[in-house]
């Protein structure tokens, strides 16, 4: 215990941002209107967009509005047939004031309007192993260090890769909880015939295979937390179970007459649109509304892009031997900041790890000049002179690269359907879109 002075935690402060109003003028979805302020906007088919459109001349990630003080930053995602602004295409620039764009036979307007709104940004860096400098990140630590301090549910909304999970940690950590178990179930990992024997438990008998009793994750974690992980991927006939635990506070074990008392905080991670879920019937609103209690969203690693560096360093840092930053050459920094990092913060550890292994190819599909490769040393090898490649590393890379490779001659055979190539794979068609999401190869179909 030290003797010397408390040190005075910094305040919060506020920042104001302006409010935008971006609605389609034009196309199938006319009339559809999507308030922001501060928040990128993201626009296309797929149903994890912000402004989800159907028109078949718009790509699924088609395009990024990102608020800033220079005007909106309008970037071209991944489209077809581009963003035209007064028959001018855009790649990647700011426009000052109103404006209109066509994405395909889409128009979209966007207007700033005289409102503000004021949000809390911490003067740190870091919340639990979460870390990051950018505005998005201090606003995420200051509502994750309030939310902690309570015992609601917390609904995690992010892409693969972002780090929900280490949210989901440093949630419990930072609670009155943080003596109590910890206990992770991942939804989509598990087959769905022995999901509600893990998470609610068995008694011996209660079905083939069942010889002993068996207590769930939920009595796991009594006086804890359980986080859930890929809430999303939980099958439709098992969310009212989890609905009526959640109410109750109490489980019954499959096969079982009586009920078990359990006090267990949860918290729920998702890469899905949920709401655009429960549109489709694929997830329950009762239950989306218990688990977000409270709600945050972990941003993409491109849309907080003024954290590169201190990922970077900190990831330099636990490597085996530790590096410095001034290791990373400066081609490597230009080929990282053009990333767009679809598998984000997961995808840049895995990128740092890789510099010590292929230093010419430190991001999967990435190519660089041949005046860049000019100015590193090729390794083909994993013991090259003094330099060893730890082999925790190069099993995880070998791992990964087969993965990719794996999936993407899997998808390939079956022209990108995912339930064949599931098939193939002789895995589960959740498993092959997670495995998808960690490559950052896209849903599918």
């Amino acid at each position: 215990m030290s003797d010397g002075p408390t040190r005075a935690r910094p305040l919060p402060t506020v920042v104001r941002y302006a409010k935008a109003r971006v609605s389609v003028t034009r196309g199938p979805n006319v009339g559809l209107v999507h308030e922001s302020a501060g928040v990128p906007i993201r626009i296309g088919t797929a149903p994890e967009n912000d402004i989800v459109l159907a028109d078949d001349t718009v790509s699924r990630r088609h395009a990024d509005l990102e608020p800033t003080p220079l005007g909106m930053r309008v970037r071209d995602v991944a489209s077809t047939n581009g963003i035209l602004l007064g028959g001018v295409r855009l790649k990647d620039a700011f426009v000052p004031g109103d404006f209109q764009i066509a994405l395909g036979e889409t128009w979209i307007a966007v207007n700033w309007l005289q409102e503000t709104v004021g949000r809390l940004q911490v003067a740190i860096d870091r919340f639990g192993d979460v870390r990051g400098k950018s505005p998005r990140m201090r606003e995420l630590f200051a509502d994750l260090d309030r939310i902690a301090a309570t015992d609601v549910s917390l609904l995690i909304e992010g892409e693969t890769g972002t780090g929900k999970d280490l949210v989901a940690e440093a949630i419990h950590g930072e609670s009155s909880r943080a003596g109590g178990p910890f206990v992770v179930f991942d939804c989509g990992a598990v087959s769905p015939t022995v999901i509600e024997s893990e998470l609610f438990g068995h008694e011996r008998g209660a079905f083939t295979g069942a010889q002993a009793q068996h207590a769930g994750l939920f009595e796991q974690a009594d006086g804890g937390t359980l986080f859930l992980d890929e809430i999303g991927e939980l099958p439709l006939e098992l969310q009212p179970k989890l609905l009526r635990v959640l109410e109750k506070r109490e489980v019954r074990r499959v096969g079982g007459r009586g009920t078990v008392s359990v006090d267990v905080r949860i918290l729920a991670a998702t890469n899905r649109n949920l709401q655009a879920e429960i549109e489709k019937g694929a997830f329950r609103q009762d239950l989306y509304f218990r688990l977000a209690q409270a709600h945050v969203t972990v941003p993409a690693l491109r849309d907080r892009m003024e954290d590169l560096e201190l990922l970077v360093e900190h990831f330099l840092a636990h490597e085996r031997p530790p590096k410095p930053i001034t290791d990373v050459a400066p081609h490597i920094w230009d080929m990282f900041r053009a990333h767009r990092w679809p598998g984000n913060v997961r995808e840049l550890k895995n990128a740092v790890q890789r510099l010590a292994i292929t230093p010419e190819r430190p991001i999967q599909g990435g190519v660089i000049s041949d005046e860049a490769k000019g100015r590193v040393a090729e390794v083909t090898q994993w013991v090259v002179g003094d330099s060893v490649v730890p082999l925790r590393i190069a099993r995880r890379q070998a791992g990964d690269d087969f993965e990719r490779t794996y999936l993407d001659q899997l998808l390939q055979r079956t022209d990108g359907n995912v339930t064949r190539a599931a098939a193939l794979a002789e895995v589960s068609r959740q498993m092959m879109q997670k495995l998808m999401r960690k490559h950052g190869l896209g849903e599918g179909r």
